[in-house]
């Protein structure tokens, strides 16, 4: 699947630190996005579906269009399956092949991360089926022509240890829950912060903020190619 004609306006870009987001479960509305842009939130993270076509409620063309234009950067995110799923390799490759298609059927332009959610594993998951998955998600997500870089939030119940992040998994962008095991060398791009669960504009939602990690990476994201609608 090669990336469509119809591109969503926006620039591909390194997130500079320190900035400000949101990353929502709910569809967000152009007034709904301006009202947090206005009140300093400057991205907003939201969903692409486990299956081979966006549900309702995920992140839709129009959705990701009025985001980008109330002037908040766009970050794609996976949905993860319930808490206590069991990864593998199989699994891993299915759910990225998900990701990568929708990110291309919204129009999401190659350079942008796609972020995979790691959390609520089965507690008897070996750490290698883990790994398995995420190389997996990893490669079904890279290793095509769309052009997307793959990244991990790490979450409860993922299990792997700081060596394991860095060492054994083939991404170099992370995000990082409240409390997520920290990844040897590298650290964390993207952090979520507590409170979760936070009402603003009407809306609940976490919020992030930016940073450089211990290699000067950064978010890849999508940003407005104009200035926000007043």
């Amino acid at each position: 699947m090669g990336t469509p004609a119809n591109l969503l306006l926006g620039i591909v870009q390194g997130a500079p630190p320190g900035v400000l987001g949101v990353d929502s479960d709910s569809p967000l509305s152009f007034a709904t996005a301006k009202a947090l842009h206005d009140l300093g939130y400057r991205f907003c993270a939201r969903y692409l579906s486990l299956g081979s076509s966006q549900a309702p409620g995920d992140l839709s063309s129009q959705e990701a269009a009025d985001i980008l234009r109330a002037g908040l950067s766009l970050v794609p995110v996976q949905h993860v399956l319930k808490a206590g799923w069991s990864p593998s390799g199989d699994l891993g490759t299915r759910h990225g092949q998900a990701a990568h298609d929708n990110a291309v059927n919204l129009g999401i332009p190659p350079g942008v991360n796609l972020w995979c959610d790691l959390e609520g594993c089965a507690h008897n998951t070996s750490h290698q089926a883990i790994i398995d998955y995420c190389n997996a998600w990893f490669e079904a997500v890279e290793d095509q022509d769309a052009g997307y870089i793959p990244g991990l939030y790490v979450g409860f119940d993922a299990f792997l240890s700081s060596e394991e992040l860095y060492g054994a998994l083939r991404f170099q962008h992370y995000w990082s829950a409240p409390q997520a095991t920290l990844v040897d060398s590298r650290g964390y791009q993207l952090l979520q912060l507590l409170p979760l669960n936070q009402q603003l504009a009407g809306v609940y939602v976490d919020v992030d903020v930016t940073q450089q990690d211990l290699k000067k990476g950064s978010v890849q994201w999508l940003a407005p190619a104009k200035a926000p609608v007043v």
